[in-house]
């Protein structure tokens, strides 16, 4: 498993820790052991669940368990997870959130499923290439995040999750047809006018959305009086023009983009990382999802993308007055060379046969 390096040192490495390994033998046999806890491996199983899927399982949970019970459990989860104790967290907020996280990471024993993540394909007109990014959530920590281009549109998509937002959630979408021209950098330091500008754009997009859908309606409307008069034929090269006007915006974009303009967090603006750069390529109008514990209520709110490097960029959540700093993840996987989808799941489906 690779792990966030600690928060909130977003640019650090990754962290690696074995979950399970694998023992092929002789004689066309192989064992499966657990490499959770810190009493050393013991014996597990693994289990093909569908196409790309599939489950671990522990044969010997005590070995997980340790001679201080839960609190020792729990403090030496902290130090590596968190790279801190109990006593550095001051925020009794934050310590209700860590101590969630812990019982329900905690519960499952290493009894885990697998599902396997496809990356987004990459384009040459993308703003930067796609891919895993780790970012600041205030006090949930470091959390992994999938970032894909889709037309004008830009997805985060979380990997893993916590207890408001969970994992395959889109935490922030990113309206690139609509760039945000920031003041000058005093200006930028009053959250008021930052506030005002993004509202501006959001009120903006409220009415476009509005007006396309009249328009779909209109569109629907005619087509079913064309077609109950006599078939209408469709006209040669439809779509083309907006399909132009689409790739122009896009190459506007992508100039923008090669630009450099200094940057500031508002005052009052909330960040986990305060080293993060104070110049940025552009800003777009987005929106990021938000929720009460067990995604309740869940809902969309105006925010701010930055986009800083190739590598860096950050999320300005407007009624959060909070800024989360995302860096791409750069791992160079350990111990043997990635092989093909279908040489892992022929391999699975082996060591399967052989362990049952």
């Amino acid at each position: 498993m690779y792990l966030p390096p600690h928060d909130p040192h977003v640019d650090d490495p990754m962290r690696f820790k074995p979950l399970f390994r694998i023992h092929l033998m002789e004689r066309k046999c192989a064992t499966v052991e657990c490499m959770y806890g810190h009493k050393g491996p013991h014996n597990g199983h693994i289990q093909i669940v569908k196409k790309d899927e599939f489950s671990t399982k522990c044969n010997q949970t005590d070995h997980h368990r340790m001679s201080g019970g839960r609190q020792e459990e729990f403090r030496t989860w902290l130090r590596e997870e968190w790279g801190r104790t109990l006593e550095d967290i001051f925020h009794e907020h934050m310590q209700e959130l860590i101590l969630m996280k812990f019982i329900y990471t905690s519960q499952y024993d290493n009894c885990l499923t697998y599902r396997r993540i496809y990356l987004p394909p990459s384009s040459p007109d993308d703003l930067i290439k796609p891919g895993l990014f780790k970012g600041t959530y205030g006090s949930h920590g470091l959390e992994i995040v999938m970032l894909s281009f889709h037309g004008k549109k830009a997805k985060g998509t979380k990997i893993t999750g916590d207890p408001n937002i969970p994992a395959g959630q889109q935490t922030v979408e990113i309206d690139l047809a609509h760039p945000l021209q920031l003041p000058d950098i005093e200006t930028l330091r009053d959250f008021s006018e930052l506030s005002r500008i993004v509202l501006e754009v959001q009120e903006q997009v409220r009415r476009e959305e509005q007006e396309e859908e009249e328009q779909q309606q209109q569109e629907e409307e005619d087509r079913s009086q064309q077609a109950a008069s006599q078939p209408a034929a469709k006209p040669l090269g439809e779509g083309a023009e907006g399909e132009e006007t689409a790739a122009g915006a896009e190459g506007t974009t992508q100039n923008k983009a090669s630009a450099s303009q200094p940057f500031v967090l508002p005052m009052g603006v909330i960040s986990r990382n305060e080293d993060y750069p104070r110049t940025c390529r552009i800003c777009f109008y987005g929106t990021g999802l938000i929720a009460g514990h067990g995604f309740t209520s869940p809902e969309r709110t105006p925010g701010v993308f930055v986009l800083f490097d190739d590598d860096r960029f950050g999320f300005i959540w407007l009624e959060l007055k909070s800024f989360s700093l995302y860096s791409r993840i750069k791992v160079s996987f350990q111990n043997a060379e990635a092989p093909s989808r279908e040489a892992f799941d022929e391999m699975l489906k082996n060591i399967q046969s052989l362990v049952t």
